[in-house]
């Protein structure tokens, strides 16, 4: 009885342990795992100490690969920047919260969590509100991340003045931004027409033997006008991705460079100064023709820039310099001429053996660049010392006449006078006829013949003679002469003597005359020269008459 009661017991014992054992098994095959559950509803999760990532969830990685930048911290602010924008502020000074919930608004919400988990670790955790029950919340966040760049790189393609597009193999454009198509559509009267034309042909660059990802210069024609670009190309995907930038403003400023240098060209091929300029490494970069008419230098060694010592050496060559002592002397010459004129205005002149002078001017260029100036001054030289040398002959002219004899400008200022003239009146001359006439005053004394002499000054009249008499500074007598030349100057003459054609003259009187008798012998000189000056007028008007009944 016993036994039969305990095979029951164990019977119903194992029974229903068979009986929870298949329940469990019929459970866990009609529930999905939690691992994989989890796995599907993976949070966005990452894991920073100070501002270095430490651990993140599969879905946050992914994320923060995608945006763009430097660093995880960085990037991932500045994307949580353009939807919270409070955020950055909040995440870098937490301060006493353990927690912080942010939450957006806008067509792509967002939330987020931040926790402060101590020691400088901060958990933060990113959710679509929208999405949060739905079972995609890896996702949609993905994919916002992803369409905002997308929209900002169309943005951006859009809005570029460049021509973009890409093109196959066979030729034929697959993709264009909307700069293309707007020319497209330009070149075919507005209409837009699939595939799309091939504004710029790419195989003649490839016929060209030209590499691609090497920039060329191409022309669009577009009705009566035309556009310039510089295309470049390189190979993405067996397809060839061409980016064609606007070269308008830099082909008019090549135009305008060149029309410049042509203009340029033309005036320095017409000046008769020899023109050379030299680089910054000292080589000869520009010269003109007059250059070569001045040194006799081959056409052939100057278009073969040579060196600037190189130039000189052979102008020594040809005896187009000045003739130094020794070799020596003339490289320091020269060593002084480069740096002077490198480093401002500097002038010499050269005296060539040939007899020909030269006036060399050497100016700084920009960027280190010499200009040096070659110009043949032999004819302003001679010319020069021709009127020095008239001058120096008129001088001594008038220093050889007895006569003191001085030349006023018409505004009063002394210009010339000869050695008789200071001997004459001695002293220091002094620049004005005002000075001069105090002068005469001081010697002579107050008379009526210098009277008369400072009214014929005033008068002037025009190129006229004018003639009188005056005591002189040591009680003589003195005759002087007036004459008008242009320009308002005019010449005084004085004379020590009186002519002998009237032995009866007031004027033959001896030299010691007492000051009393002065007065009157000047009276009777001026009657004396009017009576002369009245009787030679009348023998010229004679002689005027005989002249014209004999024709």
């Amino acid at each position: 009885m016993l036994g039969q009661f305990l095979i029951a017991l164990a019977a119903a014992f194992v029974a229903v342990a068979v009986a929870l054992g298949l329940l469990r098994a019929l459970e866990r095959r009609g529930r999905p795992s939690r691992n994989a559950l989890d796995r599907d509803l993976e949070p966005i999760v990452f894991l920073f100490q100070g501002q270095r990532l430490v651990d993140a969830t599969g879905p946050a990685r992914a994320l923060i690969a995608a945006l763009p930048g430097e660093g995880e911290w960085p990037r991932l602010i500045a994307w949580l920047g353009m939807r919270l924008p409070q955020s950055e502020a909040a995440l870098t000074d937490m301060g006493q919260r353990a927690r912080l919930e942010l939450l957006g608004e806008g067509a792509a919400p967002l939330k987020l969590l931040a926790e402060d988990l101590g020691e400088g670790v901060l958990r933060i955790t990113l959710a679509d509100p929208r999405a949060e029950n739905a079972g995609i919340l890896v996702d949609s966040l993905s994919l916002t991340a992803m369409e905002h760049e997308l929209e900002i790189l169309r943005s951006t393609m859009d809005h570029s003045p460049m021509l973009a597009w890409r093109q196959d193999v066979q030729g034929q454009v697959t993709w264009a931004n909307s700069a293309y198509l707007q020319l497209a559509e330009a070149r075919a009267d507005g209409q837009t027409v699939w595939p799309l034309p091939q504004l710029i042909d790419l195989s003649a660059r490839s016929a060209g033997g030209g590499a691609l990802g090497s920039a060329r210069r191409v022309q669009v024609q577009i009705e009566d006008s035309s556009r310039w670009y510089d295309c470049h190309t390189h190979e993405v995907a067996e397809q060839t991705v061409a980016i064609a930038l606007p070269a308008d403003a830099a082909v008019r400023a090549e135009r305008s460079l060149r029309e410049f240098v042509q203009t340029l060209t033309k005036t320095f091929a017409d000046l008769p100064i020899g023109l050379a300029i030299f680089d910054r490494d000292r080589n000869l970069q520009l010269f003109n023709p007059a250059l070569i008419d001045l040194t006799g230098l081959a056409t052939g060694f100057l278009t073969a820039r040579p060196t600037l010592y190189a130039f000189l050496d052979r102008l020594r060559e040809a005896r187009m310099v000045p003739e130094p002592k020794d070799y020596r002397s003339w490289r320091n010459q020269m060593s002084s001429l480069e740096a002077a004129a490198s480093s401002g205005h500097h002038v010499e002149m050269w005296s060539l053996p040939g007899g020909q002078t030269y006036r060399v001017t050497g100016r700084p260029h920009p960027d280190g660049a010499v200009a040096f100036l070659f110009e043949d001054i032999t004819s302003e030289i001679s010319l020069t010392r021709k009127f020095r040398a008239d001058l120096s002959l008129g001088a001594e002219v008038m220093d050889a006449l007895e006569d003191a004899v001085v030349v006023f400008a018409a505004n009063g200022a002394m210009l010339m006078s000869n050695r008789s003239y200071a001997a004459l009146w001695g002293g220091e001359l002094r620049p004005m006829l005002g000075d001069h006439i105090t002068r005469w005053s001081q010697a002579c004394g107050e008379s009526p013949g210098l009277a008369g002499l400072c009214e014929a000054l005033d008068q002037r009249a025009g190129e006229m003679t004018l003639r009188g008499a005056m005591a002189g500074p040591e009680g003589g007598l003195l005759a002087w002469t007036m004459r008008g030349l242009s320009g308002g100057r005019l010449v005084l003459s004085f004379h020590a003597t009186v002519s002998p054609a009237r032995p009866a003259a007031p004027a033959q009187v001896a030299e010691a005359q007492p000051a009393a008798e002065r007065t009157e012998i000047e009276r009777a000189a001026q009657e004396w020269a009017a009576d002369e000056r009245v009787a030679r007028e009348l023998a010229e008007g004679g002689q005027e008459k005989q002249r014209a009944l004999q024709g």
